[in-house]
C-alpha cells in the first residue's frame, strides 16, 4: 500500500458483491487510505451484500436510483455532508439491459427496455456528473471514473444493447470532461476493462467461452477486477492529474491484438 489516497473522499456506484468492480474499487480505496460514501439503487441493494463492505471499509451508505436527478442531489449533499466537504473521486460502475435480462435479441428490442437501460447504464453518467456540477461538490484535481467495455468499439452479438450504451457512454465522458476540465479541473474517463466474471457479465449469453476467447486473445491475460480496482486507483490518484477525456483500454493487449497464436493454433489443428 502506497496511502495513494489519503484524506481523499468520495463516491463509489454500484458494489453489488465481491465479485464486483465497484466492490474491489472499494476496498482498494480503503486500503490505499481514502474515505467515501457506498450507493446503488435501493433494488439492487437488496440483492447484494453491501452492508458486509460498508462495515469492512467504515463507509456510510446512501441508497439512491442513478436515474433520478432528486436522488442525485440528495447524495451528494448528504455524502459531503458526511465526508466533510467537496469530493476527489467518484465511480460510476453501473450497467442494465432489460433485453439482455429478457432474452430479446439485438434485431427484436423492445424499445421500452431499450430506455429503461440506456437510462441506467449510460445516461446516469451525465445525471451523476450534472448533480456534481451543480453542486460544485468536487475539489479541483478530483477525478471521475466510470466503466465501459470495448463493445462501443467493435460488434460482440450477444452484448446486446450494452454496446450502444457504452458508446454513448464513452461519449458522455468526453462531452462532459471538456466542461469538468476548463471549469473545475477535474478530471474525466472511461476504463475499458476486460470481462470480467461480475454478477452483471455473467448474464451475458455465452459469456464463458467469450472470456476464455479473450484469455487466448490477449498477450497479458484478462484483467481481473482486482487489476481494475488497482487501475481505478492510480486514476483517483495525483499521479494522473493530466489525464483526462480518454477511454483507456485495460484488457491485457487484447484490443490491439489481431489474433494471437493460440488462436491461430485453435483453428488450425
Amino acid at each position: 500500500m502506497y496511502n495513494l489516497l489519503k484524506g481523499k473522499k468520495g463516491i463509489i456506484f454500484g458494489a453489488l458483491d465481491s465479485n464486483s468492480i465497484a466492490w474491489k474499487t472499494a476496498e482498494r480505496v480503503h486500503e490505499e487510505g481514502g474515505t467515501f460514501v457506498l450507493t446503488n439503487a435501493p433494488v439492487a441493494m437488496r440483492m447484494g451484500q453491501i452492508n458486509e463492505l460498508a462495515e469492512k471499509t467504515g463507509s456510510q451508505i446512501i441508497p439512491a436510483d442513478a436515474t433520478s436527478e432528486e436522488d442525485l442531489d440528495n447524495l451528494i449533499a448528504e455524502a459531503t455532508k458526511i465526508l466533510g466537504g467537496k469530493l476527489d473521486f467518484v465511480l460510476h460502475s453501473i450497467g442494465m439491459s432489460v433485453n439482455v435480462r429478457k432474452g430479446k435479441a439485438y434485431t427484436d428490442e423492445n424499445y421500452d427496455f431499450t430506455t429503461k437501460g440506456w437510462d441506467v447504464s449510460a445516461l446516469s453518467f451525465h445525471k451523476v456528473m450534472k448533480s456534481l456540477y451543480k453542486a460544485d461538490a468536487m475539489n479541483e484535481g478530483g477525478s471521475i471514473v466510470a466503466l465501459t467495455y470495448m463493445a462501443a468499439q467493435r460488434t460482440f452479438p450477444d452484448y446486446n444493447d450494452m454496446a450502444d450504451n457504452k458508446a454513448y457512454l464513452e461519449s458522455v465522458a468526453r462531452s462532459f470532461g471538456y466542461f469538468f476540465g476548463k471549469e473545475k479541473g477535474v478530471r474525466v474517463n472511461t476504463i475499458s476493462q476486460s470481462p470480467t466474471p461480475t454478477t452483471a457479465g455473467q448474464g451475458v449469453k455465452g459469456f464463458d467461452g467469450f472470456i476464455s476467447y479473450a484469455e487466448k486473445m490477449s498477450p497479458l491475460g484478462n484483467a481481473s477486477a482486482l487489476d481494475c480496482a488497482d487501475y481505478t486507483v492510480s486514476l483517483f490518484s495525483d499521479l494522473t492529474r493530466k489525464v483526462t477525456m480518454q477511454n483507456l483500454f485495460h484488457d491485457g493487449g487484447f484490443s490491439n491484438t489481431g489474433v494471437s497464436q493460440e488462436v491461430v493454433d485453435m483453428f488450425t489443428k
